[in-house]
């Protein structure tokens, strides 16, 4: 039977089904599950979950006696441990500092999260897509506070952590462009599932082809082309999977001239969420460090993609997401009038021409200079971008510091 009990009520050998409240404001990604440890039980008392839903046929009720302990030693014992932490939801605009600390919060536990949902279906174990959802509304609400916070820092992963962190990195990235293009939030949603998930068949690709540094073989080549389809068929009788989200699954590779795989489909066979996906997935992929290749910069990327765009990508989303992430996302290193060089730290509401730079260097001195924010859309006829510049170009190695932690 299926009880709602409170948090001061939890104790050790209940059965688990549902946690009530945000998704952050409890350390497990599983909320199915039997609570065998007291660090568990500590944990999910400090949390803020303030109640849950058990199954008293598969452990114990709330009025169980357990080892020879009265129920009022029990609950002695609970309240020594609970803490009363109030939390509230917000999606009130934040500046970039205050959300690129939450953002680190939440990729970090994103991490842990996919990392669980690719090793259950590694495992053959089914996918507990409703513990998805929380994760993408906790990203949705970022991004609905910051938009450029959580996509930044996403980008910044090793090659390592890339198959991990890239899905949670698409996910953002389709919620933020969702929103661009005015879909409904029930639709921005679904987008974000559909980025969490979009690589999901990366588990029948070995290893060693994802990770190889050199070129890959036409063979190892057609395997990495099975995985759209490996992952459509992991999820493809989910009834919490919708055919928009398996659609991107298994067309996010496609292009627009049909040279894509792995139906080869082209223009308006292509669905526009497939469309979305493309760009979201390609962005990541060239911005992020990976075995066989540096990551570009972020604007040296939307400069690579706006050439390739006729071939590859649908015009109009493409304008759509550079809209998103700025001509020169947070992150890019550019050059303005004056000969400083500087890092691009938020985008304006105004223009993209006009975004927030941390200026640090004199390119014509070539020597460090007292580092300062700019507001350029406050400096209109004083101080403009006049190019981007590559951070390796000038041996830049930490810049990525100076608006992660502006």
């Amino acid at each position: 039977m299926l009880k709602r009990i409170a948090a001061k009520d939890i104790r050790m050998g209940m059965f688990i089904t549902e946690l009530c409240g945000s998704w952050m404001e409890h350390p497990f990604f599983k909320t199915k599950f039997l609570l065998e440890d007291s660090q568990d039980l500590e944990s999910l008392l400090k949390s803020g979950i303030k109640e849950v839903w058990i199954n008293t046929e598969k452990g114990l009720d709330a009025d169980e006696i357990v080892q020879g302990k009265t129920l009022s030693d029990i609950e002695l014992e609970t309240e020594a441990m609970l803490h009363d932490v109030v939390r509230t939801k917000s999606t009130e605009k934040t500046s970039m500092a205050v959300e690129v600390k939450n953002a680190q919060k939440i990729c970090a536990r994103a991490k842990e999260a996919v990392i669980i949902m690719f090793n259950d279906a590694r495992m053959g174990r089914a996918i507990e897509v409703e513990n998805a959802q929380l994760l993408v509304e906790e990203i949705a609400d970022s991004v609905l506070r910051q938009p450029h916070a959580l996509i930044s820092l996403a980008r910044l992963k090793n090659s390592d952590e890339y198959t991990y962190m890239h899905s949670v990195a698409v996910c953002a990235l389709m919620i933020a462009l969702a929103r661009q293009l005015n879909l409904d939030e029930e639709l921005v949603r679904e987008a974000g599932l559909a980025g969490l998930m979009h690589d999901l068949g990366k588990i029948g690709v070995a290893n060693k082809i994802l990770n190889k540094p050199g070129k890959l073989t036409d063979d190892e080549f057609n395997v990495v082309k099975s995985h759209p389809q490996i992952g459509a068929s992991i999820l493809m009788n989910n009834p919490l999977v919708s055919a928009l989200v398996l659609d991107v699954i298994l067309h996010h590779h496609e292009k627009m001239d049909g040279s894509g795989y792995p139906h080869r489909l082209s223009g308006e066979n292509i669905s526009v969420f497939a469309k979305m996906g493309a760009v979201c997935d390609v962005y990541d992929a060239i911005t992020s460090n990976r075995p066989y290749k540096k990551g570009w910069s972020p604007a040296e990327s939307i400069r690579k993609m706006a050439e390739w765009s006729k071939g590859h990508f649908d015009e109009a989303i493409f304008q759509a997401f550079v809209k998103t992430v700025g001509i020169y996302p947070t992150g890019s290193l550019v050059r303005l009038e004056s000969g400083r060089l500087g890092v691009v730290t938020e985008q304006s509401e105004t223009s993209l021409l006009t975004p927030q730079v941390k200026v640090f260097f004199s390119a014509k001195l070539k020597t460090p200079i007292l580092q300062e924010t700019l507001d350029l859309s406050k400096l209109i006829g004083k101080e403009k971008i006049i190019g981007r510049e590559s951070p390796d170009d000038w041996g830049f190695r930490n810049i990525e510091e100076l608006w992660s932690a502006h």
